[in-house]
């Protein structure tokens, strides 16, 4: 497999789907990230100076609220801050936003789309039968097998932009490095995020190292498709509630 040819179209891909539009002193640039809605991401950008200011112009957490999750408690708050954290990005007056220099602007932009995706993400909090983040109840899962790892892990690609992964089991003597990323809504958008960062990575992890992405089927199906689009770049799938059978695959 190509890894380098692979990212080079995507690249393609994503400059050919991003549409930009100039209104008054900014410029709005749809890309063709999805949100639960299936509607396309759109962020902002103007210019202060030497620095750009990128935001969403909050439409990502007015829309949580709109439909009923509200990140206002302090539990959820922390849920918040642990979704940006690694992005670059921090929420002020109720917008996702961030600052980049002209040179840094790419990679600022990258972040601040996946950080938008992340928030997204937190819908599922509106749901009663949630009780905790899916990364949360992975951490606290590995406790109690005493499976070693490094939790919330930024790692550079070939392309020369960081993807974050939310958990490392470190390469051993008898098993290979394993990256782990949990999904809680296991969705095209969120497949393809990872398909991504991985396909990003791993020319330059070390060999035999595997990605796996962790999907939470509990009050929800997950498609087959899904996973089949996960195993197509060589990604392993664990249904959260299959863990049990899965304990050897992430053991040292």
């Amino acid at each position: 497999m190509n890894g380098t040819k692979l990212v080079d179209e995507y690249v393609g891909w994503l400059r050919e789907q991003t549409k930009i539009e100039i209104v008054g002193d900014w410029t709005a640039i749809m890309t063709p990230f999805l949100d639960r809605h299936n509607d396309f991401l759109q962020i902002y950008v103007k210019q202060n100076g030497d620095e750009y200011l990128l935001t969403d112009d909050g439409y990502i957490l007015q829309d949580l609220a709109a439909s009923g999750c509200t990140l206002d408690t302090p539990k959820r708050k922390s849920l918040l801050k642990v979704a940006l954290n690694g992005y670059g990005v921090r929420c002020k007056d109720g917008e996702l936003v961030a600052t980049a220099t002209r040179s840094s602007f790419p990679a600022k932009k990258h972040g601040l789309i996946q950080a938008m995706l992340a928030v997204d993400d937190l819908y599922y909090l509106a749901q009663p039968h949630v009780a905790s983040l899916l990364w949360d109840d992975v951490r606290e899962w590995f406790a109690q097998k005493g499976i070693s790892h490094i939790a919330g892990i930024k790692l550079g690609g070939i392309s020369g932009y960081d993807h974050k992964f939310d958990f490392a089991i470190p390469e051993t003597r008898e098993r290979p490095e394993r990256l782990l990323r949990t999904i809680n809504t296991p969705q095209r958008n969120s497949v393809l995020t990872f398909v991504t960062a991985w396909q990003d990575v791993r020319e330059l992890r070390p060999a035999g190292t595997r990605a796996i992405a962790v999907l939470n089927d509990i009050g929800q199906t997950v498609r087959q498709r899904e996973v089949d689009a996960l195993a197509e770049y060589d990604i392993g799938s664990v249904l959260w509630s299959q863990r049990e059978q899965h304990v050897e695959e992430f053991a040292a």
